[in-house]
């Protein structure tokens, strides 16, 4: 499988969607967004990691921007455009 170059927007955009939807995977997070898990997973622990927050199995989950995206219908529209 070929590596795609993905914008620093639309890691942004997927780590937020993930850390939004409580109980949700990076299986199935990744799966919507035609990413591998294993990706979303290393920009979601490099965001903890920058932010310095740390979590363990999504416990305690708060979205990584607050209050600057809109419902998850936004969410696709914004990440289909930045792929």
């Amino acid at each position: 499988m070929a590596m795609k170059d993905h914008s620093d927007e639309f890691k942004a955009d997927a780590v937020a969607l993930y850390e939004s939807i409580p109980g949700a995977t990076y299986k199935s997070v990744a799966a919507d967004l035609g990413i591998n898990r294993a990706t979303l997973r290393e920009w979601v622990l490099r965001d903890r990691e920058r932010r310095g927050t740390t979590t363990s199995a999504g416990a305690g989950r708060t979205p990584a921007r607050a209050g600057t995206i809109g419902p998850p219908s936004c969410w696709w529209a914004a990440i289909s455009r930045s792929r």
